[in-house]
């Protein structure tokens, strides 16, 4: 198996979970528009996003390169990371009480092979008061984060139920990331 890879992204929640899984990871975080495109499906705009991110810091290290896109979806839409204080608490409020969807894309390459899985979540969210609300804001967590929240962080408080993948939610699914590096390594390796 791969033993050093470079990650196309400066979450470090993304590579404490690659550390943890044994891997030496290089940074190098891709810089594209991430704006979904007119009547693009959730699916396809994480996976989207995914593959260019991945394609975005291609290099000459003979390295593997993992990359990967979470969205929350609700009814549909894609909630994105907050703009600031009062959007944060829109989201939040938003997912107070109700259950969303967590898609989060990954893309491995190596070589110029790509391969790319998406790992869906459902969470349920307790009913928030706004005064949680307001405190959990004012931690400054869930301004960089996807629908607003951590859930590997004070935001995991929030969290009634979780069906699916915990390290897919924190924005890397575990299985799916050491499958295709699993395949990778096994086909150009």
């Amino acid at each position: 198996m791969f033993q050093k890879l470079q990650l196309a992204s400066a979450s470090p929640r993304r590579k404490e979970i690659l550390e943890n899984l044994g891997f030496v990871v290089e940074i190098n975080p891709a810089h594209i528009d991430e704006t979904p495109h007119p009547n693009e499906t959730p699916e396809n705009y994480v996976r989207r996003m995914a593959e260019e991110k991945n394609r975005a810091v291609q290099n000459q290290q003979n390295l593997p390169v993992v990359s990967a896109d979470t969205a929350v979806i609700l009814d549909h839409q894609i909630l994105g990371k907050p703009n600031n204080h009062q959007d944060a608490k829109r989201l939040l409020q938003l997912l107070s009480g109700r259950e969303h969807i967590v898609l989060t894309a990954v893309c491995v390459s190596f070589q110029q092979h790509y391969l790319s899985d998406i790992s869906k979540s459902t969470v349920l969210f307790t009913p928030l008061s706004d005064k949680e609300i307001e405190t959990y804001i004012q931690t400054g967590e869930p301004m960089d984060k996807a629908g607003a929240y951590g859930i590997q962080g004070k935001g995991g408080m929030f969290v009634q139920h979780l069906s699916g993948s915990f390290t897919g939610v924190m924005g890397l699914p575990v299985f799916e990331t050491g499958n295709l590096l699993k395949i990778l390594y096994e086909k150009f390796c």
